[in-house]
């Protein structure tokens, strides 16, 4: 059956959103955060009300079929996740929207694109999912004659399974469950399962460099990627199927990752995993979020790598229902599709134990689901759909993730939050709230997850959202963590990546822009100047 179309402001699908139950939760937490019971709503444009500029150029006769330039279309493609855009959609600001939108059937149809924008002198943005939340999917001219957007939805076949190698060719516009759905048949799975999984593509993940929600071992796309497909203005670029390789500098190394100014991923050839049939874990309490920190670290370096071993600060704990504000709690979990996990998940145990860990409930198959770990499970997929909601009442919140290494970390944390604790205090005059969690463990170090809420202002959001957020960003980069684990660079971390980057890899990576697109119509100032 044909799904609801995606919203052209907010989460999810038209017709989707949070339930009245969870609005309830989520305004008890927000009350206590930002310690107000005052907001002024403001309600976002209907569809209808949004005016666009005609388009500036159009698809030639060739391109009519799977081209549009409809209110719809336009509105939808306009912006992806991050915080400022939805200030700017809240307002009616879609003065960014493409000229035109077009849906490729094929590589064929792709380089017809390309051509057809490079002769019109428009700018070219891949879409992928438009989950981006980070300004990476706005359209941008940038000196040229219009923009076009490139979503790849129809492109979206498992096209072929090599069982052996237990690896199979995917085309870059398979949404995630469409991708697991053809799969499974084949009792496989591609295990990648970031938050936005429901509404976000395999091309997107691989450009992106998107993290999945497993917390150790086979968790970015770096790892699951065997070989790609890319279209440029150039020409088509296809790296060879291996399952390592010592010859050179790695060709998908350069793609994975690019955002989309290099070129169109259309398809990869993916590595797969057995469907997990064994299962346990659940969740542990600690005295404070060090000490969970520290059995994090254990376990990561015994060698256990666990699905989940994500820790979550007292306070962040208990904004998401998880905990009582009193104690730290970590999502510990195993999963495997050829042996049974509990000799795992009882040594992982007894590493917790040795910092004070305190189970609150484990063992069993569905553990994950139940008690503290199923609520916050809950909580992380429900609540990309209150920000449409809590925006609306002009509350700043957002999130920016990055990693350091363990000796570095809790110095690092204590700094991190201290600055955007008082940058919120500067900003919005108010008290406000940063808080911890864990999204991923390596032996060396972890990638905090930083989450911030504020009251803010009306007419003054976007402002102030900037102001916090980059003083996080600058405390990041001064104690050596980077500007992002998982989320990508996009337009909103573009100055802090710029410090994070050598001078001379940036030199290299503008010389490949000019090799594969001379003219600089992919994502204009994305990853580096247009």
């Amino acid at each position: 059956m044909t799904q609801p179309r995606l919203k052209h402001f907010g989460w999810g699908r038209e017709g989707e959103g949070i339930t009245p139950e969870e609005e309830t939760f989520v305004w008890s937490r927000i009350r206590e955060r930002v310690h107000t019971n005052e907001f002024d709503e403001v309600t976002p444009p209907r569809l209808e009300e949004i005016k666009l500029a005609p388009p500036r150029v159009k698809p030639p006769a060739s391109l009519v079929a799977v081209a549009s330039t409809k209110l719809y279309d336009r509105a939808a493609h306009t912006y992806g996740k991050s915080y400022p855009e939805y200030v700017r959609g809240l307002v009616g600001d879609y003065s960014a929207a493409p000229d035109v939108v077009v849906y490729p059937r094929n590589e064929r149809e792709i380089a017809a694109v390309l051509d057809w924008a490079g002769a019109a002198q428009a700018s070219i943005t891949p879409f992928g999912g438009g989950s981006s939340v980070v300004g990476g999917v706005e359209p941008r001219v940038d000196g040229h004659k219009g923009s076009v957007t490139i979503d790849l939805r129809e492109m979206h076949r498992v096209v072929e399974v090599d069982a052996t190698s237990r690896a199979a060719r995917i085309e870059a516009g398979a949404f995630g469950p469409a991708l697991e759905a053809q799969l499974k048949p084949h009792h496989l799975t591609l295990r990648h399962f970031p938050q936005s999984f429901e509404f976000s593509t395999l091309g997107g993940w691989i450009a992106t460099r998107s993290g999945g929600h497993f917390a150790t071992l086979y968790t970015h796309i770096d790892d699951l990627v065997e070989s790609l497909r890319v279209v440029t203005p150039k020409g088509t670029l296809e790296t060879r199927r291996l399952p390592g390789s010592g010859a050179g500098p790695s060709p998908d190394r350069l793609l994975i990752g690019s955002e989309g100014i290099l070129g169109i991923i259309t398809e990869a050839w993916m590595r797969l995993q057995a469907r997990p049939q064994f299962r346990a874990g659940g969740a542990v309490k600690f005295p404070d979020f060090f000490t969970a920190a520290r059995a994090c670290r254990t376990i990561a370096q015994a060698g256990l790598y666990p699905a989940n071993c994500r820790i979550l600060d007292p306070q962040e704990a208990y904004n998401t229902g998880a905990g009582d504000v009193k104690s730290a709690i970590m999502m510990l979990a195993f999963e495997s599709g050829d042996h049974p996990v509990e000799a795992w998940m009882a040594r992982a145990l007894e590493c917790c134990r040795d910092h004070g860990g305190d189970l609150e409930q484990a063992g069993s198959t569905d553990a994950h689901r139940e008690g503290a770990a199923g609520r916050w499970r809950s909580a992380f997929i429900r609540m990309p759909y209150a920000r449409e909601r809590t925006i609306q009442r002009g509350i700043i919140g957002d999130t920016f993730e990055t990693a350091i290494t363990w000796e570095r970390f809790e110095a690092f944390h204590d700094k991190v939050k201290a600055a955007t604790e008082q940058a919120i205090r500067d900003a919005t005059g108010q008290e406000g709230q940063v808080t911890c969690r864990f999204t991923h463990v390596y032996p060396d170090g972890p990638a905090p997850y930083f989450t911030f809420h504020a009251a803010g202002r009306h007419g003054k959001l976007a402002e102030q959202w900037y102001a916090i957020k980059s003083v996080g960003l600058d405390v990041v980069i001064a104690g050596g963590g980077t500007v992002t684990h998982h989320h990508a660079v996009g337009r909103d971390h573009r100055p802090w990546y710029d410090r994070q980057r050598p001078p001379l890899f940036a030199e290299a990576l503008k010389a490949a822009k000019r090799v594969l697109d001379p003219n600089g119509l992919l994502n204009p100032g994305v990853l580096i100047d247009p």
